[in-house]
């Protein structure tokens, strides 16, 4: 049971555009820098001669240097009064928080793991006790929704290539789900690989 066609589009398309997100602070600030240099340049232009030379540099480039200074300290300003005052960083991380699914309803494979052993401890500590087993129950039909999702199965085939032995059974997922999410990986991996 893998994503269909839609899911797997949706996901692709958002791994580029996170790609595309990771430079884009670098990229936007050259950007700045540059636009701004060049739009401030003719109104100061006058201020540096051509002709003259500070350490050997031309007026010129020392000039545009400097303007392209401060564009940098301006926005570094600006960052430090966002975080030093506005403090909107952590209302913005509430939100990424809140809009995380592996933050509210989705396990990342390290939690599944973690709530599996908890979730048979607790059955195996306290057998008598109904509301425990019950809970117990319900954590493990919470656990079983897990290995379908890409990063099981990347949790998976990577533990396989760095550890001397494979990653076993658990017994807190349904039978079969780590081979069946060994399986699926390599799946993808040969149809990515084919595309």
């Amino acid at each position: 049971m893998g994503a269909g066609p839609a899911e797997a589009g949706k996901k692709w398309f958002m791994r580029q555009y996170w790609r595309l997100q990771q430079s884009q602070s670098l990229i936007s600030m050259g950007f700045w820098c540059v636009t701004l240099t060049l739009l401030i340049w003719p109104y100061v232009a006058w201020r540096f001669n051509a002709d003259t030379q500070w350490a050997g540099i031309p007026a010129t480039y020392v000039g545009l240097a400097s303007i392209a200074m401060m564009v940098l300290l301006t926005v570094l300003l600006v960052g430090y009064i966002y975080d030093q005052f506005l403090s909107l960083w952590k209302e913005h991380q509430n939100v990424i928080i809140e809009r995380n699914p592996f933050a509210t309803y989705l396990l990342t494979p390290r939690d599944a793991v973690i709530i599996g052993h908890l979730s048979t401890m607790l059955k195996s500590m306290h057998p008598e006790d109904e509301r425990i087993q019950a809970q117990a129950e319900w954590m493990e039909k919470w656990l079983a929704s897990m290995p379908e999702l890409e990063v099981f199965e990347r949790m998976v085939t990577e533990l396989d290539q760095r550890l001397d032995v494979p990653v076993p059974e658990f017994t807190f997922l349904p039978d079969g789900a780590v081979e069946a999410a060994r399986q699926s990986a390599a799946t993808r991996r040969n149809g990515d690989e084919g595309a």
